[in-house]
């Protein structure tokens, strides 16, 4: 049986894993948008719209893929991901929380007026 050749892919990874990205656990490459699904570690379900997806890969080097992606998602999409989240938390407010940051600040900072007499009670008269 002809299998598909899988080391272009393998080689992408470790060399410009910045051409990568993981959406729904499916590794994407961005450039000729091929994915790649992971059935296990040794068998890998290619989606293409091309002919790429009409061959099989072989167990071997759908191993070796499977290692180069997880060596990839723990160098490179992991951190990424986390650079992203912290970055996020730097970000400027939007408009509506700033509006509320404001409001909450002037309540936080309100005084009411001094008090006066109690209704309820008369005024003394001199």
């Amino acid at each position: 049986m002809t299998y598909l050749e899988l080391s272009p892919a393998i080689t992408a990874l470790r060399v410009r894993p910045e051409e990568f990205e993981l959406r729904d656990n499916t590794l994407h490459h961005l450039a000729s948008r091929h994915s790649f699904r992971f059935m296990s570690d040794d068998e890998v379900r290619i989606e293409a719209v091309c002919g790429c997806q009409q061959l099989r890969s072989s167990p071997q080097q759908s191993k070796v893929l499977h290692q180069a992606y997880q060596d990839w998602r723990v160098s490179y999409w992991q951190p990424l991901q986390i650079n992203r989240e912290f970055a996020e938390h730097f970000e400027p407010p939007g408009l509506v929380r700033r509006t509320m940051i404001a409001l909450l600040r002037y309540l936080i900072a309100w005084r009411p007026a001094a008090k006066a007499a109690p209704i309820d009670q008369p005024i003394p008269v001199r």
